[in-house]
């Protein structure tokens, strides 16, 4: 069997790999790199393939899981209200953004066909926010 090769692993094995793989990926970590980490994860927890011989029967060990998990969690626990709104916020002012761009996109577009006056507010925006009872 080559260097490498994934073939001795069993399919839960394969999944857990791809599961950590994801999460790797998802904190900014090359391609690579976040492959490499989650088999050496996968390797650790189950002690290797699983498929043949007579090792097969051998407990997990959690460990590398359970740390991961506690050093999220402490994180988690250890940021304000208003820090772990942050992202969310970011995320909305970025759609406002978009959706600002393409307000003023079509405003050019239809004033460039002359279907619409200078003087004329975008269609886009609400006219009178007060009147929804609800606040952005």
């Amino acid at each position: 069997m080559p260097q490498g090769d994934k073939s001795a692993y069993t399919d839960k094995q394969k999944r857990k790999t791809e599961h950590i793989d994801e999460g790797y990926k998802d904190r900014v970590v090359s391609e690579k790199e976040a492959e490499r980490r989650a088999w050496a994860t996968v390797n650790k927890e189950s002690g290797g393939s699983k498929k043949s011989g007579s090792g097969r029967g051998h407990a997990e060990n959690h460990a590398s899981s359970k740390k991961g998990g506690r050093k999220g969690g402490a994180a988690a626990a250890s940021r304000t209200k208003e820090e772990h709104a942050r992202p969310q916020r970011k995320r909305l002012q970025s759609l406002a953004s978009v959706t600002n761009t393409i307000c003023i996109i079509d405003r050019i577009r239809r004033h460039d066909s002359g279907t619409v006056s200078s003087m004329e507010e975008p269609s886009c925006r609400r006219r009178n926010p007060s009147k929804s009872g609800r606040r952005m």
